[in-house]
């Protein structure tokens, strides 16, 4: 039996002073260590991501102490921790055009036939500098196995990009 396991922890709550510090003082009293998150304000609501390698037999109360935190969801899994990286390219996509409904949907629905991951993806809506028109922007990190045909990938982006009339890049990363 591992002598630690791995959470991750989903976190929402009303955004206030002092939730980092709750949830971070729980995960220590627990001798947890806490080794990557993503935590955001979206519309008054603090959210947030956040996984943590915890001695096995503090799994179990560590759970329990974040449920009883009081004005913060907490749900916690348990995850695998990962031995090495896979093979395969990183790639980078970015996306600006007029809002409208489906933008993420259409560019998954590409991805995902393509059979690209999305690792982590970033959007919002700001105006255009010149106009009072709202504009969609978003930034994706994904992964693909190293058979990508990227020029077909590229192909239909761009075909979408024109059907959307917004602007998709898309380039390889190290």
């Amino acid at each position: 039996m591992p002598t630690e396991i791995f959470l991750v922890l989903t976190v929402i709550g009303d955004d206030k002073p002092g939730l980092v510090e709750r949830l971070s003082s729980t995960i220590s009293r627990h001798q947890g260590n806490w080794l990557e998150s993503s935590m955001s304000h979206l519309a008054g609501q603090f959210a947030g991501i956040v996984r943590v390698a915890v001695p096995t037999a503090q799994a179990g109360p560590l759970k329990a102490a974040l449920a009883a935190l009081d004005g913060l969801k907490i749900t916690a899994e348990t995850s695998q921790e990962q031995k090495s990286a896979p093979a395969g390219r990183r790639l980078k996509l970015s996306l600006v055009g007029h809002d409208r409904i489906g933008i993420v949907r259409e560019v998954s629905q590409v991805l995902a036939k393509h059979v690209v991951n999305v690792e982590k993806l970033e959007t919002h809506t700001a105006s255009a500098p010149m106009s009072a028109e709202t504009l969609f922007h978003a930034q994706a990190e994904l992964f693909a196995g190293a058979g990508l045909d990227a020029r077909a990938l590229k192909a239909e982006l761009e075909r979408l990009s024109d059907d959307l009339m917004v602007d998709i890049t898309l380039d390889e990363t190290i």
